[in-house]
């Protein structure tokens, strides 16, 4: 099995709610710059893309941090 198909299989359902989250972040984020700041579509277009793919990253980070604590909780305790 290839690494890349590994890494999907064991964080699917992170990496699909990673991508729907970056994918609505772009549209709003275009419209938000296009409606504040009256600024060309360009512009919109670029910090819709750029801000969001590190907003992307940092939720996987979170997501896995989060889920890690979850677990750790769950984990029984062994004296």
């Amino acid at each position: 099995m290839s690494l890349v198909l590994r890494v999907y299989r064991e964080n699917k359902g992170t990496i699909v709610r990673t991508i729907v989250y970056t994918i609505g972040h772009f549209i709003i984020a275009a419209a938000c710059v296009m409606y504040f700041t009256g600024s060309s579509f360009q512009a919109a277009i670029t910090d819709a893309i750029v801000e969001p793919l590190i907003n992307g990253v940092w939720y996987m980070v979170l997501d896995k941090f989060w889920a890690s604590k979850v677990a750790k909780k769950q984990e029984p305790v062994t004296a």
